[in-house]
């Protein structure tokens, strides 16, 4: 059995035709036998489909992909699995374990009849989503406290509807882990349905996370949440 998972720096990435890699598992009696992880090969309607066939791929995991996109896999006898997230091994391990957990589509944007989303080049951000939500880094828990200047190690996330001006605010739970902050809080915000992110600053890897689910970035943010997020509603109306 062959498994392709779309993968951004190690991690599932949330959106399947736009991630920078796919990783290729063998996987024979529980085992790994052989892995390979190969640049995204970019691709038009039907395209990747036809090509992971080729590769002898059976199933797809990634964070999300439209209802065209799997029926087309599935016309090439290729399983989708969506809404998965995590770090590459532990994906592979959960697989093999019969662990892993689908969940909701992560792909970040509004699937449509032109919905093989993918005829745009990887890392281009998509349309807005619908009911979206501005994500903010934060030093503290209202609309008074003052933009966390850090991405991945940011004391809080405040996540507000710009349409009704409701937020919640979210404690960083990746604020002290080792490694990967950005990317797991990149992930957070496309789990929160985030269609933009204001930070002081992100890395690369965080940035490509965000861009291939559609996430746009503001950086260079700084001084009081309510301030920035009154000039950046003023620039968008």
């Amino acid at each position: 059995m062959k498994v392709a998972i779309s993968t951004d720096m190690g991690y599932v990435s949330a959106h399947f035709g736009r991630c920078a890699s796919y990783t290729i598992v063998d996987i024979e009696e529980g085992k790994v036998v052989n892995r390979e992880e190969i640049p995204n090969p970019g691709h038009q309607p039907g395209f990747l489909p036809q090509y992971l066939s080729d590769r002898g791929v059976s199933i797809i995991i990634a964070g999300g992909m439209g209802p065209r996109a799997q029926d087309l896999f599935a016309q090439k006898n290729i399983e989708s699995m969506i809404g998965v997230q995590g770090p590459i091994d532990d994906v592979i391990t959960k697989f093999i374990d019969q662990e892993i957990e689908a969940g909701e589509d992560m792909c970040g944007h509004k699937h449509g009849e032109v919905e093989y989303e993918d005829l745009a080049s990887p890392g281009e951000p998509t349309n807005q989503k619908e009911d979206s939500k501005i994500f903010i880094t934060a030093q503290g828990k209202d609309l008074e406290a003052d933009i966390d200047p850090r991405f991945g190690r940011a004391e809080y996330f405040l996540i507000l509807d710009p349409k009704t001006m409701h937020f919640e605010v979210l404690e960083n739970p990746n604020k002290n882990a080792a490694q990967g902050v950005g990317i797991q809080s990149a992930q957070l915000a496309v789990e929160n349905n985030a269609s933009v992110v204001i930070t002081g600053q992100c890395g690369p890897n965080t940035e490509r996370v965000l861009n291939s689910s559609g996430i746009r970035i503001i950086t260079g943010a700084e001084g009081k949440i309510k301030e920035a997020i009154h000039q950046f509603l003023k620039e968008a109306s």
